[in-house]
């Protein structure tokens, strides 16, 4: 019984990991990048939110049947611009601003 771990210091391990990557300066500098690049295709699919919002108000509980093709659209923009792929391009390409915002987190 001495050669195995407490139960309680491995769920103590467990969630000192958690801890340590939920607290990383970088990857609180990342959410912030993501919720803004998130941001952005979201203004890039304004259009179709607006046609399927209309489209909603016109239906009331139709929506589900007659707004499917908007909806759709909406799926396949966010899909565009909001894809983990583009994410990972963009970071790649803001590099710079993930450190910056990084070295300013941490001071």
């Amino acid at each position: 019984m001495s050669n195995q771990p407490n139960h309680s210091d491995v769920r103590g391990q467990i969630k000192d990991d958690g801890r340590e990557a939920r607290l990383s300066f970088r990857r609180f500098a990342e959410h912030k990048m993501k919720r803004e690049f998130k941001e952005a295709a979201i203004k890039k699919c304004e259009d179709h939110m607006k046609n399927f919002g209309q489209c909603a108000q016109e239906n009331g509980l139709l929506v589900v049947f007659k707004c499917r093709d908007l909806n759709r659209k909406i799926n396949e923009c966010m899909l565009e611009h909001n894809s983990p792929e583009k994410f990972e391009q963009y970071l790649k390409e803001h590099e710079d601003e993930v450190e910056r915002r990084t070295l300013k987190s941490k001071d």
